[in-house]
């Protein structure tokens, strides 16, 4: 450590004003926080509450606290494709494969958001800012690890352009920014981003009888929409690598071991990571239990109508299903939490996690065509979330000015 120190102090001079490199002087500060705690304070006066959390740290431990949902999501690539082609691989041979895959696509994330971040940082001559750390990591985990890797770079790069940068960058934009990636991509390119294309498999015709590589919602979109009669439980039920192995079982949902999107098969790895923002005070409580609130409050309303005789796909649904399928257990920790496009009221929290999660499981019934309600449901709340604090604002003022009056 000491070594980069001094060689970081031996070529600062050469970056400052009228040094060889003074217009590369943000760049060299980007990499210069990073490696390095700064021994400078703010030059503010005043009265002002220090610590040792700078965005820098803040930053790093969401993708500290994303590790857990790496590391099983680069074991669960291999998995499923072992179980595709029929094979008993050991976990390191899964996880060597899973990383050959994953590792590329996190690559071209870090790649294309550093040369837009630099890019940027040039033209408005400011400091570059570390918010690219976490999404280059979130973008990645939430797509199928068989998109064409140019694909990945498109996204990020439009995401990052004209989901954040057009709004005056870091802390300025009004969308989640690695959600804006998905959906440009869920968008633009369906045919990647959805049906029977999650498992990697460099041959068809290596794949065994019965396996179809769809994700839990992908089944259970199709039974509610060919008419078959049969329940999406039922569906789940049946569908299986081979005939008398049931893949598709809420447990095997929550431990992730089935097919999906890089990291947001397995509830349990989320959990994990939502503990060490909890401890960390990174990421609010508030919105994530919240929003998984809103899902199974929403669940057990649609079943009451199953219940009353309403056959139709999702209703029957048991309702805690809802919570370990598709991306709401990724969404509500690392997704809804983002402290710039969230709520920022301790109320508004608890209104905009629970409507993210109840609206989450409307657009999977009602709209069956987009399975992957929460992608959708998060970005809404995003343009709402701005509303509910000023309400939630007006609210305490009123209260607290009634008080006066009554004093």
């Amino acid at each position: 450590m000491k070594f980069i120190v001094d060689q970081l102090t031996k070529i600062r001079p050469q970056f400052e004003s009228g040094g060889k490199f003074e217009k590369w002087h943000f760049l060299f500060n980007m990499i210069d926080t990073i490696l390095v705690v700064p021994n400078h304070t703010t030059a503010v006066k005043g009265v002002q509450v220090r610590d040792a959390v700078d965005l820098k740290r803040y930053m790093i431990t969401v993708v500290f606290s994303m590790l857990p949902v790496l590391l099983f999501g680069v074991w669960n690539t291999g998995h499923q494709h072992f179980l595709a082609v029929g094979e008993m691989g050991g976990f390191a041979d899964k996880f060597l494969l899973g990383l050959k895959l994953v590792l590329p696509l996190i690559l071209v994330t870090y790649s294309v958001g550093a040369a837009v971040e630099v890019t940027f940082a040039l033209i408005r001559k400011h400091s570059v800012n570390e918010g690219f750390l976490v999404t280059g990591m979130l973008i990645p985990l939430i797509l199928p690890v068989t998109i064409p890797l140019w694909q990945v770079g498109l996204a990020s790069a439009f995401a990052l352009i004209l989901g954040k940068e057009v709004f005056g960058g870091t802390g300025m934009n009004i969308l989640n920014v690695a959600m804006t990636a998905r959906s440009f991509l869920y968008f633009s390119y369906p045919s990647q981003m959805s049906g029977e294309i999650w498992t990697y498999v460099p041959d068809a015709s290596q794949v065994v009888d019965g396996y179809s590589g769809a994700t839990a919602l992908a089944i259970a979109q199709e039974s509610v929409t060919d008419n078959s009669g049969v329940s999406v439980l039922e569906s789940l039920s049946e569908a299986g690598l081979w005939s008398g192995q049931e893949l598709f079982s809420f447990w095997n949902m929550f431990l992730g071991l089935i097919p999906g999107s890089v990291a947001e098969t397995s509830t349990l790895a989320c959990l994990i990571g939502a503990a060490i923002l909890i401890f960390t005070r990174v990421g609010s409580y508030k919105i994530m239990v919240s929003v998984f609130s809103g899902a199974l409050f929403m669940g057990y309303v649609f079943n009451l109508f199953g219940f009353l005789g309403v056959s139709s796909g999702f209703v029957q649904l048991p309702a805690h299903y809802h919570l370990v399928m598709g991306g709401l257990a990724f969404a509500a920790v690392y997704m809804a939490t983002d402290p710039v496009t969230a709520a920022q009221t301790e109320k508004g929290k608890w209104i905009y996690g629970f409507l993210i999660g109840a609206l989450t499981i409307l657009i999977r019934v009602f709209n069956p065509a987009y399975p992957e309600g929460v992608m959708l449901a998060v970005m809404l709340m995003n343009v709402f979330a701005p509303l509910i604090d000023h309400y939630i604002v007006r609210q305490n003022k009123r209260r607290r000015l009634e008080r006066v009056s009554m004093n």
